[in-house]
């Protein structure tokens, strides 16, 4: 086993922890499991948030603040200082949505949060600056939201704690940072992350829906708007999928118009849907509608945050862009977390990368595989305190080689780990 260097003892006795030398095993343990697999039960659940949903916002600026601040870091001082901006809050405004189109009254507030290198050597960085306009332009992608007029940013991000920020210093003491999984690269949580691979049919259609909508239908049905949530119960081999969509009061002029809208609405998601699934699907769009009373889903700018909807980071899609109570799932946001060691980042996607890849290189021998991975804090990432491996076989498939298999799968990806913050800081990963 590899002797921890009179350096590195320094070093923890000045963080306060024990530094933990690597683990040539990385407590990988895979298991075969004989329960019955998701898609093959009678019962199953799935939600996704869509990118317009409140949860969703803030989630996607909490991303976009820490993307900005790891640019000015690494354009400063050539590394990723110690950040996470995880913490924001979107408060809803008053607005009076009207066919052919009303007001916001006042807008939706925006409170960034969280905390992050504020100074170097006593000069103060632009940590402020660069997290409003990183908000800013995050919401441009909201073509009816008008970011001067129906918007408005605070930033109370602050200074980080010192025993996080001192963490990252050991770190550094140990090895450079070089973007390839160093073993001395430091957990700053104790906390795990998990995920699964594949998605059920029911998974896929719901995340494929939401997409569809607000991708390329829009250009067929610019009345709609971002704020999109999708639900999917199936029972059998039927889906029921109830959507909430709101609607652009502009470019409707009467409920007339947006019936048509919600009937051809309606007629092109089963279509998309048929695509991915081949199952029967039924479909409710904007339930709560009641035409009689005049109550229809009308927004003015296609985000209900615009009235009285507020929105937490954390509140909504994993990692893996749905909402799975049936899954194994973690509580931890992806989204705003530094994306060098805080575990609730890195081992949500590994975990999500390590399931695909064991799934996809087994050519069908296995029917799902379900990841968790544990940190330690203080300890190098790409050595967990458990990383569990749960692998449901096909029938006939040799338990011995695709436990082996992935096993190796798993070694690989942990030594590998850097990969993880390269395409995150490449903007290659959706964490929500």
């Amino acid at each position: 086993m590899a002797k921890v260097s009179a350096k590195a003892k320094a070093t923890a006795k000045t963080v306060g922890r024990k530094i933990s030398p690597k683990k040539a095993s990385k407590n990988i343990v895979v298991e075969t499991m004989k329960a019955v697999p998701l898609a093959q039960q009678d019962i199953e659940l799935v939600e996704r948030k869509g990118i317009g949903h409140p949860d969703s916002i803030s989630d996607g600026i909490a991303e976009a603040v820490s993307l900005a601040l790891c640019k000015m870091y690494l354009e400063r001082f050539g590394e990723i200082l110690h950040h996470n901006t995880d913490q924001n809050e979107v408060v809803g405004g008053q607005s009076t949505p009207k066919f052919a189109g009303g007001e916001v009254l006042e807008p939706i507030h925006i409170m960034l949060s969280g905390r992050a290198i504020t100074q170097v050597n006593g000069e103060r960085l632009p940590y402020s600056t660069t997290a409003i306009n990183a908000t800013k332009e995050y919401l441009k992608r909201f073509p009816n939201l008008d970011v001067n007029r129906h918007i408005t940013v605070d930033c109370h991000i602050g200074k980080g704690s010192f025993d996080l920020i001192k963490n990252f210093e050991a770190l550094k003491d140990q090895c450079k940072m070089d973007g390839h999984g160093n073993h001395c690269l430091l957990a700053n949580d104790t906390s795990f992350g998990c995920s699964f691979a594949p998605y059920s049919d029911t998974e896929l259609v719901c995340l494929e829906t939401e997409r569809y909508v607000n991708g390329a239908m829009k250009k067929k049905l610019k009345e709609t708007g971002e704020d999109v949530k999708v639900m999917c119960s199936r029972n059998g081999k039927k889906i029921n999928m109830t959507i909430a969509c709101a609607m652009v009061d502009r470019y409707i002029p009467d409920a007339d118009h947006y019936k048509s809208v919600v009937d051809e609405m309606s007629e092109r998601v089963l279509d998309n849907a048929s695509k991915h699934t081949d199952y029967d699907v039924h479909l409710d769009v904007n339930h709560a509608d009641n035409p009689a009373t005049g109550n229809f889903y009308l927004t003015v700018t296609g985000l209900s945050a615009e009235n009285g909807d507020d929105g937490s980071v954390g509140r909504g899609n994993r990692m893996n862009g749905l909402i799975t109570p049936y899954r194994t799932m973690s509580m931890e946001a992806s989204a705003g977390k530094n994306p060098i060691t805080h575990v609730g980042k890195m081992y949500n996607i590994l975990a999500n990368w390590i399931a695909n890849d064991i799934v996809k290189k087994s050519n069908g021998n296995i029917v799902e595989a379900d990841v968790r991975i544990l940190s330690q804090i203080g300890r190098p990432i790409s050595d967990p305190e458990t990383c569990s491996v749960q692998l449901f076989l096909a029938p006939g498939a040799d338990t011995a080689k695709w436990q082996k298999e992935a096993y190796a799968i798993s070694d690989e990806w942990l030594e590998n780990i850097g990969k993880v913050t390269e395409k995150v800081v490449k903007g290659q990963v959706t964490v929500f």
